[in-house]
């Protein structure tokens, strides 16, 4: 009896969950990072008013620039997270290739051919050549004597 090979479903069902959630974890550090620009736009605002001082101004980019680091930081790992997920994935599905089977009067039969037996090709030995330098000659200028005129 010929059997053919089956997915499995349940670990393909589970990759696209995680592949799901990787993938709204990457939505809400995007939509965080928004948010921390838009509040420091604010506070750009507040000190061009005079609302705020120079200094509480200095120490929100400080902050804001760490926090910005870090989230990018999260977005980028997460990226790769789904990467390599979507890579099982479709290792996954491209093992799923369904093999060729045709009905015979003698029973089924694969619709795989043999191979052809290959034989190695001897490579010839490439021998390196040694090119000698030349040197470039120097080009003299030389004056011409002008004949006097009888």
């Amino acid at each position: 009896m010929v059997q053919t090979k089956k997915m499995n479903l349940s670990f393909f069902v589970g990759m696209q969950k995680d592949l799901t959630a990787t993938g709204e974890l990457i939505r809400a550090r995007q939509d965080e990072k928004q948010a921390l620009m838009d509040e420091f736009d604010k506070e750009c605002k507040r000190f061009f008013f005079g609302k705020i001082s120079e200094m509480a101004l200095a120490s929100s980019v400080k902050k804001t620039n760490l926090e910005l680091k870090r989230l990018d930081k999260s977005i980028r790992d997460t990226i790769s997270k789904v990467r390599s997920i979507s890579t099982r994935e479709m290792a996954l599905v491209s093992s799923q290739v369904p093999i060729g089977y045709r009905a015979t009067l003698s029973g089924i039969t694969s619709g795989k051919k043999k191979k052809a037996v290959k034989r190695k090709v001897v490579k010839k030995k490439v021998v390196k050549r040694v090119v000698k330098k030349t040197t470039k000659r120097k080009v003299t200028k030389r004056k011409v004597a002008r004949k006097k005129k009888k």
